[in-house]
């Protein structure tokens, strides 16, 4: 069976989705909350939709479809500047993990991919900046989020992040706090989950990726 064709991207919180027509289905529409649009082939509905969302108060969630996939895809992302960075999942001997407290709500640690590393260094060299952490290795990819936000300038920006599960030995921590991070703490999963906490959905989706892989693994050992 073919793969369904799907782009996720938040904006201001807000999940948004692109799909072809064809993979639009009865589901989608009685999801409480779903907003869900015909692209025209006209690029200034799309700024209009990405304005609108850019300024509402509230999460929603906005299925946009179009006939065309690589068209629609490519006329959204035509708003923006797409920018690659790397962000690790950093799980301890300990079983727990890594989280910070930035701006208001906890996050993971991440930054923007330079030109002369991979992907992979990218992302081990913003963990040991932004927590202290070294002697960390990478286990395995977990999945890639896109959210948008301003630039100081205005510009609007993708940023297009690759997260891994990490692992390293439990060791001090020393927040960033050049780049506003207020802390660096080892929670295990059933603490940070456990607590109603301010955190946005990107990172949500990398924590329940784990956290669902956690939960199957547990369940395979049960069964063995």
């Amino acid at each position: 069976m073919e793969k369904s064709q799907i782009y996720k991207i938040y904006i201001n919180e807000a999940e948004v989705i692109l799909k072809p027509t064809a993979d639009v289905s009865l589901d989608d529409f009685t999801k409480q909350g779903s907003v869900i649009v015909n692209y025209t082939g006209v690029k200034k509905t799309l700024l209009d939709y990405i304005t609108l969302l850019e300024k509402s108060i509230k999460s929603e969630k906005m299925i946009i479809h179009y006939h065309d996939f690589a068209k629609l895809k490519m006329d959204f992302k035509s708003h923006f500047t797409e920018i690659e960075a790397g962000g690790g999942l950093v799980r301890n001997d300990k079983g727990q993990y890594l989280f910070i407290f930035r701006r208001g709500s906890w996050d993971l640690p991440k930054g923007k991919i330079e030109s002369n590393e991979t992907k992979k260094e990218g992302t081990l060299r913003e963990i040991t900046e932004e927590t202290g952490i070294t002697n960390m290795t990478i286990i395995k990819k977990l999945l890639v989020t896109r959210h948008t936000y301003r630039s100081n300038v205005g510009k609007r920006i993708i940023k297009k992040s690759h997260w891994y599960l990490v692992e390293t030995k439990k060791q001090a921590l020393k927040p960033q706090i050049s780049e506003d991070i207020e802390k660096a703490v080892w929670m295990t999963m059933h603490q940070f989950l456990s607590n109603r906490r301010q955190v946005y959905p990107n990172i949500l989706d990398v924590v329940h990726t784990q956290d669902t892989q956690e939960l199957v693994s547990k369940v395979e050992i049960k069964i063995n």
